[in-house]
C-alpha cells in the first residue's frame, strides 16, 4: 500500500495492517432445559422424577430421599436464575417439568456405585454357575466371556 506525503512515497509493512481474524463461524445450539448450578465439593447433582404424565410419583421420591439424596433449593445458589417450583410441597426447590434437582455427597455416591458393581458381579456368578449345573458331561459348555475396546488400530491388539 503507498501513501504519498509532500511528493515522497512511504510504503507501510503489512505487519501493521489489520487483518480479520480467521475465526469459526459461531453455531446456535438450542438451549438445555436441564441446565443446573455446578455441585458444591464433595457432592454430585441428579434430576430425579418426582412426577410423571401429571401425577406424583411418590414411591420414586421417597425412595430417592431415603437413599441419601436432598432436594437443592434455588436460595443456596444467589444471583443465578434456575427454574423452580413456586408452590407446593416443593416451593422453591430447582426444578424443570417433572423433575427435581437433588445432591448425595461423593462417598454415598461412591458406596452406591461399589454395591451396584458388586449386585452385577453376584449376578454374573449366579448365571454362570448354573449354567455350568445344566451342562450334560458329553456336551461340557464352553464359557469363553471377552470384552475388548478399541479406538482404531487392528484387533490384534
Amino acid at each position: 500500500m503507498t501513501k504519498k506525503e509532500t511528493g515522497t512515497t512511504v510504503k507501510t509493512s503489512r505487519v501493521s495492517e489489520t487483518r480479520v481474524k480467521n475465526e469459526k463461524p459461531k453455531v446456535w445450539a438450542p438451549p438445555s432445559s436441564l441446565d443446573a448450578p455446578p455441585a458444591p465439593d464433595g457432592f454430585r447433582h441428579r434430576w430425579i422424577r418426582a412426577e410423571t404424565q401429571g401425577f406424583d410419583d411418590t414411591k420414586n421420591m421417597s425412595g430417592k430421599i431415603r437413599s441419601g439424596w436432598e432436594l437443592v433449593r434455588a436460595d443456596e445458589y444467589p444471583g443465578s436464575v434456575y427454574p423452580t417450583h413456586d408452590k407446593g410441597q416443593y416451593a422453591g426447590v430447582i426444578g424443570v417439568g417433572g423433575l427435581l434437582l437433588a445432591r448425595i455427597p461423593e462417598e454415598v455416591a461412591k458406596s452406591r456405585e461399589a454395591y451396584f458393581q458388586q449386585k452385577t458381579a453376584d449376578g454374573n456368578e449366579a448365571i454362570s454357575t448354573d449354567l455350568l449345573k445344566e451342562q450334560h458331561p458329553s456336551m461340557p459348555i464352553n464359557e469363553d466371556r471377552q470384552t475388548r475396546v478399541t479406538f482404531g488400530g487392528t484387533k490384534n491388539n
